[in-house]
């Protein structure tokens, strides 16, 4: 299988704090701002294996949603990254972020997967998966 052409969009996140507005601190879409704008550098700057980042659009406007539970509002910094990856399992684990929000294939049209490629790609969602519930379980222990 060649190179593999993709787009993901990642939403990073900044979530309001009452209070603090008034004081001389950032607004809450300043922040998002900030944090989009950090996570873009440190994605333009620090190879990942198998990924080439051939563009990054940061252009889309910061949408907030009010948290039905917290009742708390979260502002969202949305990036589209158009990436080029070495294998299946090179964009996995790139794209398996918090963050991720959608991913389109931009080339080729149609994938076929060997038996021994398919099995890989499971094994790789799964070690990821695991990795990601780990850094949940660390942030819940932390948040306690």
């Amino acid at each position: 299988m060649g190179r593999l052409r993709f787009k993901v969009r990642f939403d990073f996140v900044a979530e309001g704090k009452p209070g603090k507005l008034f004081f001389g601190s950032k607004s809450t879409v300043d922040q998002a701002e900030e944090m989009r704008q950090h996570k873009v550098t440190l994605l333009r700057n620090i190879p990942v294996q198998g990924i080439s980042i051939e563009d990054i659009d940061m252009g889309h406007e910061i949408y907030s949603i009010i948290d039905d539970y917290t009742s708390k509002v979260a502002y969202y910094a949305p990036v589209y990254i158009f990436f080029t990856a070495d294998s299946l399992e090179n964009a996995v684990k790139f794209t398996m972020k918090e963050e991720f929000r959608t991913i389109d294939i931009i080339d080729p049209e149609e994938i076929k997967l060997s038996q021994m490629e398919t099995v890989r790609l499971i094994q790789n969602v799964n070690e990821e998966m695991l990795n990601f519930k780990q850094v949940l379980e660390k942030r819940m222990d932390n948040w306690k």
